[in-house]
């Protein structure tokens, strides 16, 4: 796979969890449903994104607070960890799942605040939703045109009981690829060979790198 085709799939995966960046901020609308939720929010976040120049300018100091502030608290982030570890992750002791969803969760603000800032003119279009008023899982299917293809978008999302109940994303497929299942399989490897430790010191390497970069 090319390295273009590469960084579109981290673009774009960036796109799909900036659909939760307004939920923090603006009233809980427990009744709407997902795709009327991920269709409203993508539509003000992508216009906030083309419209901050700072971000655009690549101000990765205030992108990365962006996404670890406001994207990150509206995932399912255990959930997520959990389901790219696998079956490892039963076993792991609680220090280990901690430090697993540490470093997962700062691989993936890294590698979405690198891309944020290449948003430019992309439009968002819902797919129908095939979803019962009582389903507590759904997924969500859309469209990215601009800049080129049609890209296919969908998502995971579950909805959450008591307090501040609402959809959250899980998982994310991006022309065609899930993400949790792109990193359980890179997971899996180091597993195998290192452990779950050697997981974790794998992680830890890749994000001192990636700072490094920033």
């Amino acid at each position: 796979m090319s390295t273009k085709r590469n960084f579109l799939r981290q673009l774009l995966a960036t796109v799909a969890v900036m659909a939760f960046t307004l939920v923090g901020t603006t009233a809980r609308a427990e009744d709407e449903m997902p795709d009327a939720l991920i269709k409203r929010l993508s539509a003000d976040v992508l216009e906030t994104i083309k419209n901050d120049k700072a971000i655009r300018a690549g101000d990765m100091a205030k992108v990365i607070a962006l996404v670890d502030s406001r994207i990150m608290p509206n995932v399912n982030f255990q959930r997520m960890t959990a389901s790219a570890v696998g079956p490892a992750w039963r076993q792991a002791t609680p220090e280990q799942q901690k430090r697993l969803q540490e470093e997962f969760k700062t691989l993936l603000v890294r590698t979405y605040a690198g891309a944020l800032a290449q948003v430019t003119d992309q439009t968002i279009t819902m797919r129908p939703l095939r979803a019962a008023p009582e389903d507590k899982e759904v997924l969500v299917r859309s469209e990215i045109k601009g800049g080129g293809d049609t890209i296919q978008l969908d998502y995971r999302l579950e909805k959450t009981p008591g307090q501040g109940a609402g959809w959250r994303i899980y998982n994310l497929n991006v022309l065609g690829v899930w993400l949790v299942e792109t990193y359980r399989s890179q997971f899996a490897q180091e597993i195998n060979a290192k452990g779950v430790d050697g997981l974790i010191a794998t992680l830890t390497e890749r994000n001192k790198a990636n700072g490094k970069k920033a």
